[in-house]
């Protein structure tokens, strides 16, 4: 069984994000860049798969600037079998990328596509609902919990209240949940292993999709900072303040 994993090289999450000075975008000049939290909990998920002998191979994809290969070394030393990285000379979102994707499950023919539920760059949540739309495979979003046996994957996932469980006939798509696995980090002897391991280069026309962006980012703004607080004597006082703000009546 084939396991084909997405992966996105983004602004490390420890880093905080500033803004250009002409509002174009993040500026992402000499900052440190990671693989996306979510995949890489879904290559660790891939990764105990086939440690169950469930999964025979792993194959991660990036889709990007040329610096995605190091992310993709990041995945095979963690574990991953050989990667693809597909890169582009303009961004490409969401629509692009699932396009890129089904051509590439259709190249690959994977039983089973695990991808996190969102980039924490732009937090689209959108590339496995697009994929499994253009595959025509079953879903499972938000996956806290994922197994699989005969010729199915069964995923629990949270819902307002409680849990859900779904089972899917393979092939199908899974997008991961933080809850679902811890992911491990990789061995310096792995690290060195991984220079090894396949890794193809392709653009995207030789998948014969087009990736033209159809969004324009107007512009891009830093949050408000948020004022400081203040004290209150006593409950009268607060009252009085919420009906300022409109919060009460």
């Amino acid at each position: 069984m084939k396991v084909l994993v997405p992966i996105k090289r983004v602004l490390d999450y420890n880093v905080k994000p500033r803004v250009k000075a002409d509002g174009t975008g993040v500026d992402l000049a000499n900052v440190k860049m990671s693989m996306n939290p979510f995949d890489e909990i879904a290559v660790e998920e891939a990764i105990r798969l086939k440690e169950k002998g469930v999964v025979t191979e792993i194959v991660v994809v990036s889709i990007g600037e040329p610096k995605a290969q190091d992310t993709l070394r990041t995945a095979l030393a963690m574990g991953a079998d050989r990667a693809i990285l597909v890169t582009s000379e303009t961004k490409v979102e969401p629509l692009g990328i699932a396009k890129l994707l089904k051509a590439i499950a259709d190249e690959e023919q994977p039983s089973l596509v695990i991808l996190g539920k969102q980039a924490i760059d732009d937090d689209n949540n959108q590339t496995g609902q697009m994929l499994a739309a253009l595959t025509g495979w079953g879903q499972g979003t938000f996956a806290s919990k994922v197994e699989v046996s005969g010729g199915a994957v069964t995923v629990t996932r949270e819902v307002d209240g409680g849990a859900e469980t779904e089972k899917l006939t393979l092939p199908a798509i899974v997008t991961t949940d933080l809850r679902l696995n811890e992911p491990r980090y990789a061995s310096l002897p792995n690290i060195m292993k991984a220079k090894s391991k396949p890794l193809a280069a392709k653009i995207a026309a030789d998948y014969g999709v087009d990736v033209t962006p159809r969004l324009t980012t107007l512009k891009v703004e830093e949050s408000a900072k948020r004022s400081a607080g203040v004290k209150i004597a006593n409950v009268d006082e607060l009252v009085d303040k919420l009906k300022v703000l409109g919060v009460v009546q």
